[in-house]
């Protein structure tokens, strides 16, 4: 059986579309399909990206003409509805989730100086930057990793935050200096795991792919994705949440943050692994209750 599996031509995407690769060796071969999607167009003029499907929808669509057989994401840029016709197939053991601190000099997040600048294109990171110290100039930076790497080297930034997941799958786990815990910068919903989509029905693939799936990641990946669809946030919003699965239940962390970090609001639960898109649901139910809806709105303005 030979499969055409499309990725992204980012370094990060093909790195990610490598491991997917390395899995199935020796039962199938895959052909790999690059597609620009509309988020690298946006990315790389330095625009800013208004919706999480802009970097799959061309992908989405590849998969529904049948010019390609699966697809690799990035969990976090994946929409919460997916289109007709398409699947989650897999989600591979997920990375580490946790943020970075990428810092020249080297020195930790506490020991950077006052009004140190500090890079991200993320109001989540944003938010949760100002909320720990309101003294920082935190200053968009767009573009791939590479792009945003050169700019602390060149003295752009005093820092930047990354996801340390995009950092070990492209093998520059060294430029960390600091692994930032989830008490101070809570991650992206659904950051360091893969996302394997297919089309609906096709049993063959379909098949073939469940081996790569692993149960306690995609339990986490289905308790943030329900919580991120019952907050209706898009990709504007300052909302962060993770899940771990461990010993057959889930449990959930999510905040949701004004876009200046000065009010944040801080939720958790847990429950059965077989329950974890109901925990993730509770837990946003629980932070629209105490008013999240507000800040979702005002950082969409």
């Amino acid at each position: 059986m030979k499969l055409k599996l499309g990725a992204r031509g980012s370094a990060l995407s093909l790195a990610q579309a490598k491991l997917v690769t390395e899995s199935l060796s020796g039962r199938v071969e895959v052909e790999l399909v690059k597609i620009r999607t509309t988020g690298d167009r946006l990315s790389a003029a330095g625009s800013p990206i208004e919706w999480k499907g802009d970097f799959t929808r061309e992908l989405d669509e590849a998969l529904l003409d049948m010019r390609i057989d699966f697809a690799v994401h990035s969990l976090k840029d994946v929409p919460t509805e997916v289109p007709d016709g398409l699947v989650l197939a897999a989600v591979p053991p997920r990375e580490d989730p946790r943020d970075v601190l990428v810092a020249r000099p080297r020195r930790r997040f506490e020991e950077l100086p006052p009004q140190a600048r500090v890079g991200t294109a993320s109001p989540r990171r944003r938010a949760q930057l100002l909320a720990a110290r309101p003294d920082l100039e935190v200053l968009e930076a767009r573009g791939n990793v590479d792009t945003r790497l050169s700019r602390v080297a060149e003295g752009r930034f005093d820092a930047i935050v990354l996801a340390r997941a995009g950092l070990a799958r492209l093998g520059r786990l060294e430029e960390v200096s600091e692994v930032l815990e989830p008490n101070l910068i809570l991650p992206a919903i659904g950051q360091g795991a893969l996302a394997i989509f297919a089309r609906a029905g096709d049993e063959a693939v379909l098949s073939l792919l469940r081996t790569l799936d692993h149960a306690p990641s995609h339990r986490e990946a289905e308790a943030e994705r329900s919580l991120l669809a019952i907050l209706e946030a898009g990709c504007k919003a300052p909302v962060a949440g993770l899940a771990r699965a461990r010993n057959g239940s889930v449990h959930i962390t999510a905040g949701v943050f004004s876009p200046d970090g000065r009010k944040a609001l801080r939720e958790e639960g847990a429950g059965g692994a077989e329950d974890a898109a109901l925990v993730g649901r509770t837990v946003g139910r629980k932070l629209l209750a105490r008013g999240a809806a507000a800040l979702i709105e005002e950082a969409g303005r």
